[in-house]
């Protein structure tokens, strides 16, 4: 993967986050889903962009879907307010996939880990995108279109799941979206941003 694009967990440094000037910063958040298995073709995918600089935070649950190898892990000090400086960081955040149990803890407030942190520090003045991912079973439940709805509100931009045969043999709306659907969402805001990227705030 290139070296432009690195993994944070609660281990990481802020040290690795200075602004660099003229760069578009997304900052990929990946939840507990079979769908973190396309992690690395998303990051690559971003990665083509030119003046984009990538981070990745992810839950303990995702980093069973995708080889740690893949999205190099960062192992210096800890920095107990990390999820501050990657809001900071960061112009754009997208969580994909967003599982059905941080979808949860997302429209109920809960923040406790790095990404669920992250999202509830978020300048809402930015974009924040989310790709949900979860059994058809899952999905069709009532909750989750109140949960979902109720990010919607907060401001987050949805990009809506598909149908298709699920890894579980079920077939039926709840995979998370094509990685070039979520690669040409983001696009739309690489194209439209102001010609002075924002100030960190």
């Amino acid at each position: 993967m290139n070296k432009r694009a690195m993994q944070t967990d609660e281990a990481a440094s802020c040290s690795s986050l200075d602004k660099t000037s003229g760069l578009f910063n997304i900052l990929v958040g990946v939840t507990g889903s079979v769908a973190a298995l396309k992690l690395p073709l998303l990051v690559s995918e971003l990665l083509k962009f030119s003046e984009v600089d990538v981070r990745v935070v992810t839950t303990e649950h995702a980093k069973h879907f995708y080889d740690s190898a893949d999205v190099p892990l960062w192992t210096q000090r800890s920095d107990p307010v990390l999820h501050i400086e990657l809001r900071r960081w960061a112009h754009l955040f997208v969580i994909a996939p967003l599982d059905a149990n941080t979808l949860a803890k997302i429209a109920n407030g809960i923040c406790d880990n790095l990404l669920t942190c992250v999202v509830r520090a978020w300048d809402t003045s930015r974009p924040l995108l989310f790709c949900p991912a979860m059994n058809t079973a899952m999905w069709n439940h009532p909750i989750t279109a109140e949960h979902v709805s109720r990010l919607q509100t907060f401001g987050y931009k949805e990009i809506p799941c598909i149908s298709k045969k699920l890894v579980c043999g079920d077939e039926g709306k709840g995979a998370m979206a094509e990685v070039a659907t979520i690669v040409s969402t983001i696009r739309q805001y690489l194209l439209h941003q102001p010609d002075e990227l924002p100030e960190n705030a």
